[in-house]
């Protein structure tokens, strides 16, 4: 055991916002030490409009009530002005499921009534009066079958591979029946904290090649059947039985097909896979979303930290590694998790393209427990936050993506295939296929008011942050848009593609998420403590305020209601921080009733269009929390928080069931605080013993809808 002192977070022990330090360094390998990848130059698109921006109408959705498969509410990919959502796929083991745009019973009128819980630093979770939660499932309880129990002191990588993963991230719920009664519940494992994990820790040089392989086969996902508990808004996971949809997804033995145009290109092929088309494992899966046609998408965020040896790779890929930020001047770049010391993939000096392989969109089909998941390269390469799926008029499927790195950009992908609705075998095959080909877009905002910002947050004299922009072709598929690459240098170095044609340097983009009944797109964007220092970007219109700690929320309207239109115009409804701060905004509504908020993360819909938006690292000095607000009407910006996670916590997710009486949200990183360890931690949620990331739903006990 070690008797290493506990250190409490001081100065110096926190890098993005409030997020500690040991938070840095396990989740994104200390991106901070490093410099920032994106050194292009790029000229934005102006002052494209004098005055007010007037914003064009959009075609209002369908029916309000199931977003997916009858019952998707947060992260389901709404179908704005298209057909019904696919029912059931079509597995061997067929999920019995009902007409998925009937009307859901218990939705709501979309008021937001609940009481706003006041910000705090307790180690507990913390929800509105005339609610309860429940954890679902934790770190280490088992997923498959025959799982072994949990043992902290001699966890093998064997047993985690069969047991709930590390740091959940992203949470899908799917339903399996027509009553609402079962469901699946679809997590990804985003990364570990061996401090956190292994009693005794001394260091990463000092666990052994079990242990890494431990960690290992705690990342990816997990897909575990859940039940409803006595027709409550309670859920819990199956305990007994066959749980035939089961499954663990890791980093260590899952293969994936990689799809799309750079699949089998020269960028993909390695020595262990000559034909590159085959990768073992996904690594960082940060957020993600439901497709409308019932598969889970995950991103491939901060993989860079996983390799070495970059400084041994050949000369001409260097620059490529530099914009992906993995460190070429350094065998043992800060952050460094060796796990080349498992398996050698990982040393860039032998394998130099085995890191091209990662940083891409996985789609799962969860009701399909022996498919093989896909990595679809059509979609780019870049530290994927995660991508959400909506249905266009023209049937063809939109997903919009952000890369959530400083000064990097916002994406979206249209398909070339249509979306068909049913379940039918022809309908299954089809969907499927449509992330595999299509046009690849990176955005460039333009600005009403540039000659105003400053910096400060002020807002300009037409009294918006607000402009128009477009979407900038790529690549559209084998053909590229961009001088000098070809389209699989377009999608295995989009980066570096959106360098060449002058996409716009945001405040790290993370979760982008569609509004069922306005067609309207929301960005959370998280926040950039090095816009405006010395030789980086200063703020512009969309990126409002130098050194930003709190981040903001982006409204982007497709012009015409069509969201495979090529251009658009944008606000920020949203400045985030303290309400007292002047430089804040929420839409214009009375800031005395609005609750702080920081670095927005992840955000999600439920079933009656209100806003829900969660955090990840409150510059504020409180716990991560979740919020809620209206984006329409005389409600708009009347931002409250709904719940805040525990000491050290970010929180995930978020996932509001299609009847919205159940809101799911992922518990990531408790008590992860420099000096913590599993002797001495400093957070014991959720069972009193030691910190174990976890998913939690939250219910009303009346039974009534969720926020009203």
């Amino acid at each position: 055991m070690s008797d290493r002192p506990r250190l409490l977070p001081l100065l110096g022990t926190t890098r993005h916002g409030s997020r500690d330090a040991m938070t840095c360094l396990y989740r994104c390998g200390n991106a901070c030490d490093h410099p920032v990848p994106n050194t292009s130059d790029n000229t934005y698109f102006g002052d494209l409009v004098e005055g007010e921006v007037t914003r064009r109408g959009v075609v209002r959705a369908g029916a309000v009530g199931a977003l997916v498969l009858g019952f998707g509410g947060a992260a389901a990919g709404a179908l704005a002005g298209a057909a019904p959502a696919a029912a059931a796929p079509a597995t061997p083991v067929l999920p019995e499921v009902g007409d998925p745009t009937a009307p859901q019973r218990g939705v709501g009128n979309g008021a937001l009534t609940f009481k706003p819980i006041p910000p705090n630093q307790l180690d507990t979770l913390v929800v509105p009066n005339g609610y309860d939660h429940h954890v679902v499932i934790r770190w280490g309880d088992p997923v498959l079958p025959g799982a072994p129990r949990f043992d902290l002191h001699g966890q093998t990588a064997a047993a985690q591979a069969k047991q709930f993963g590390y740091n959940n991230d992203f949470v899908g719920v799917l339903p399996l029946d027509r009553r609402g009664r079962r469901a699946l519940l679809v997590v990804n494992h985003e990364y570990t904290n061996e401090d956190l994990m292994f009693p005794g820790f001394t260091g990463l040089d000092n666990l052994t090649v079990e242990q890494v392989r431990t960690a290992m086969a705690a990342h990816g996902m997990s897909v575990v059947e859940l039940e409803r508990v006595d027709g409550t808004g309670q859920w819990r996971a199956v305990g007994q039985g066959r749980r035939p949809y089961n499954r663990r997804v890791t980093a260590l033995a899952t293969k994936f097909e990689l799809t799309g145009p750079a699949a089998g290109s020269a960028w993909l092929r390695t020595a262990a896979d000559p034909k590159g088309r085959t990768v073992v494992g996904t690594l960082n899966n940060c957020a993600g979303g439901v497709t409308p046609w019932g598969t889970v998408l995950s991103g491939e965020e901060n993989f860079n930290q996983y390799f070495v040896g970059a400084d041994a790779a050949p000369a001409e890929l260097k620059p490529k590694f530099d914009r992906y930020g993995i460190t070429t001047t350094a065998r043992y770049p800060s952050g460094s998790r060796k796990w080349e010391r498992a398996d050698e993939r990982f040393d860039l000096a032998k394998h130099p393209n085995e890191a091209h392989r990662f940083g891409w969109i996985v789609e799962i089909d969860p009701f399909d427990p022996e498919s093989r998941p896909r990595k679809h390269t059509a979609l780019g390469r870049f530290k994927h936050e995660g991508a959400n799926v909506i249905v266009a008029r023209d049937k063809r499927v939109v997903a919009y993506m952000g890369d959530d790195e400083r000064f990097d950009y916002l994406y979206k992908f249209v398909s070339d295939k249509k979306f068909m609705p049913g379940d039918s075998w022809v309908a299954r095959k089809n969907n499927l296929t449509l992330l595999e080909s299509g046009t690849l877009y990176v955005a460039q905002f333009g600005q009403t008011s540039a000659a105003e910002i400053d910096g400060s947050g002020r807002l300009p004299t037409d009294g918006a942050f607000n402009g128009t922009g477009r979407w900038i072709r790529l690549v559209s598929g084998n053909r590229s848009y961009v001088d000098g690459m070809t389209a699989a240098d377009v999608l295995t170095f989009t980066r570096l593609a959106g360098d060449k044609v002058g996409a716009t340097k945001m405040d790290r983009p993370e979760d982008v998420e569609p509004s069922l009944l306005t067609g309207k797109v929301y960005v959370a964007l998280t926040n950039n403590t090095d816009r405006g220092k010395a030789g980086k970007p200063a703020a512009d219109e969309i990126n409002p305020r130098n050194l930003n700690k709190h981040g903001q929320i982006l409204e982007l309207v497709e012009d015409r209601g069509d969201n495979t239109a090529e251009s658009f115009t944008w606000s920020l409804p949203i400045v985030a921080g303290d309400p007292t701060d002047p430089s804040t905004y929420f839409a214009g509504y009375d800031k005395t009733k609005v609750s702080p908020i920081s670095c927005p993360d992840n955000v999600a819909f439920d079933a009656t269009g209100n806003l829900w938006i969660s955090t990840d690292g409150n510059a504020l000095g409180s716990n991560d929390g979740l919020f809620a607000t209206a984006v329409e009407g005389p409600e708009r910006g009347h931002l409250k928080q709904f719940l805040t996670v525990p000491l050290g916590a970010e929180t995930c997710g978020p996932f509001i069931t299609g009847d919205n009486r159940s809101v799911f949200v992922a518990v990531q990183h408790p008590g992860e605080i420099t000096g913590a360890s599993v002797e001495k931690p400093a957070s014991t949620w959720p069972d009193g013993d030691y910190a174990k990331p976890g998913v939690v739903v939250t219910w009303r006990l009346d039974g009534g809808p969720i926020g009203s």
